[in-house]
């Protein structure tokens, strides 16, 4: 068999469980995934001896330590993955919600309800616990999946499906054979195949770099849910607490350094620089965090700071996914706001200050998914926005925008419900 004719059938399958998914209870399903959980928490031992040889393998190909903690799964990522089911287990079903009852004049009632979407394709670089997470958020909402993660993490997301799909079989029988599949081969041109099975495949969501996403964004010719770019700003304002400013800035950056949410530009007002920058350049510094800086930070800095260098026009672009960080001096939000209008992502960015007048300036004109007063940008994030888990994180402005949970992973259509009207 071809590779082209395997992903039909990959996909073709996956369509008919999609079927077959809208054919269980919201209590088949949850029953389901509350045994998924359990499956993981037994499954521990096989779990982490699968990733420990993948993080073994990446290490030897000299990826980043950023992309490595990606890769980690240790008790605590099990911990949150079991977490994660259980949550979405207890969500309401997103399926079947009356989003909108209207009569018509001629005595016609028209509903718009919710319902899956089909079958969903998850790409996916490292962080293995995608696997999990999109699998129990597609298979809530009804819809299937078709995984597609990074070679590097081929063994943790095969441990992990296998867990998923035996724990789903033992405990209903009529639990569709093909809800949750995962692409095996890591040849590159299987997703230009799946990619292309327009008469099944009804979506994709790719997770990972810029790259990644673009690359399947321009092969697809089904639709695709993306963000290109996390490059998240965090402002402090002159009128900012010093010591909640300095927690929000080390927690953006420094947390997980290597997630779509980190801080990667902070923009510092000048009336508060002089005080501020000095003492949270050395924060950093201590955190082993390089900083990229223009001429009005450079000149505030202490001479004596480790890992600084001049800022390059590219440094406002970049999306490091690391311990780097550029630092711009402006002058006041107005300023601020522009710099994220001309170099932001339409991610996540923060204002840190005292001042409603300013923070709500910085919220209505700064267009991105999530826009934070007085918090790091960090919580963008489905679990930490009580959706459970997340499947993704969108800057499109068409359909879902933001963390992606249960809701966003529907569409809808309309029932009409007569009495023997006809068109005149």
């Amino acid at each position: 068999m071809t590779l082209r004719e395997t992903m039909r059938q990959l996909a073709s399958r996956a369509k008919e469980s999609a079927r077959e998914l809208g054919r269980l209870s919201r209590e088949e399903k949850d029953a389901c995934l509350r045994a998924m959980a359990e499956a993981l928490d037994a499954s521990r031992d096989l779990i982490a001896r699968a990733n420990a040889e993948d993080m073994a393998g990446a290490a030897e190909s000299g990826i980043s330590a950023a992309m490595l903690d990606r890769l980690r799964l240790d008790d605590r990522r099990i911990d949150a993955m079991i977490r994660g089911l259980r949550d979405v287990a207890g969500l309401p079903d997103p399926v079947g919600r009356v989003l909108d009852d209207r009569v018509r004049p001629n005595g016609l009632r028209l509903r718009k309800v919710a319902v899956p979407i089909g079958v969903i394709v998850i790409i996916y670089e490292s962080r293995p616990n995608v696997t999990v997470d999109s699998a129990g958020l597609c298979f809530k909402s009804g819809n299937a999946t078709i995984l597609r993660g990074g070679k590097e993490a081929r063994r943790s997301s095969q441990a992990l499906v296998e867990a998923l799909v035996e724990a789903g079989r033992r405990t209903n029988a009529r639990f569709p054979a093909h809800a949750i599949q995962r692409v095996e081969t890591t040849d590159r041109d299987a997703i230009r195949d799946l990619l292309a099975c327009t008469e099944s495949v009804d979506l994709c969501i790719p997770r990972g770099g810029e790259g990644l996403i673009r690359a399947v964004s321009e092969c697809s010719r089904v639709p695709v849910i993306k963000h290109y770019k996390g490059v998240c700003h965090v402002y402090v304002d002159g009128e900012a607490d010093p010591a909640m400013a300095s927690e929000i800035v080390l927690n953006a950056k420094v947390q997980r350094p290597g997630v779509c949410n980190a801080m990667e530009t902070l923009l510092v007002d000048a009336a508060i620089a002089p005080a501020f920058l000095p003492d949270m350049a050395r924060k950093l510094a201590e955190k082993s965090v390089e900083l990229r800086v223009d001429d009005r930070a450079a000149g505030l800095l202490p001479p004596d700071l480790p890992r600084v260098k001049p800022a390059s026009e590219e440094d406002w672009h970049a999306e490091y996914l690391d311990l780097i960080l550029a630092v711009r001096v402006v002058d006041g939000v107005e300023e601020a706001i522009r710099h994220i209008h001309r170099y932001g992502s339409a991610h996540s960015d923060a204002i840190v200050t005292r001042n409603e007048d300013r923070a709500r300036q910085f919220l209505a004109e700064v267009d991105s998914a999530a826009v934070y007063w007085n918090a790091s940008t960090r919580f963008t994030d489905g679990g930490e926005f009580g959706l459970g888990a997340e499947i993704g994180i969108s800057t499109d402005k068409v359909g879902a925008r933001g963390p992606m949970g249960l809701e966003e992973l529907t569409t809808y259509k309309w029932i009409g419900l007569g009495t023997g009207q006809v068109r005149k």
